[in-house]
C-alpha cells in the first residue's frame, strides 16, 4: 500500500518507491528512506506529511508521500 494510505502512528517497512526521479530517490536515500527502512506518519497537514525516519521527523509533500510503498 502508498504510505498516504497509512496509520498514524503505526511503524510500516519501506517495501519501494515508485519513481523515475533520479533526483528524488537521490533525496529519499540521503533522509534514510530505501527499502527495508521503518518509516512512520507522525502527522498529516494540509502542507503535507510529518514522518519519523530513523531518529529523525522530516515534513514532506503529499506527492512525495504517494510515491513511497509500505508494508506492516
Amino acid at each position: 500500500m502508498s504510505l498516504i494510505e497509512a496509520n498514524l502512528g503505526t511503524d510500516y517497512v519501506v517495501k519501494n518507491i515508485h519513481t523515475d526521479d533520479e533526483e528524488l530517490l537521490g533525496f529519499l536515500f540521503s533522509l534514510g528512506c530505501y527499502r527495508g527502512a521503518a518509516i512512520t506518519v507522525v502527522s498529516c497537514t494540509k502542507g503535507g506529511y510529518v514522518l519519523s525516519i530513523k531518529d529523525a521527523r522530516y515534513n514532506v509533500d503529499s506527492d512525495l508521500v504517494r510515491a513511497i510503498e509500505v508494508e506492516s
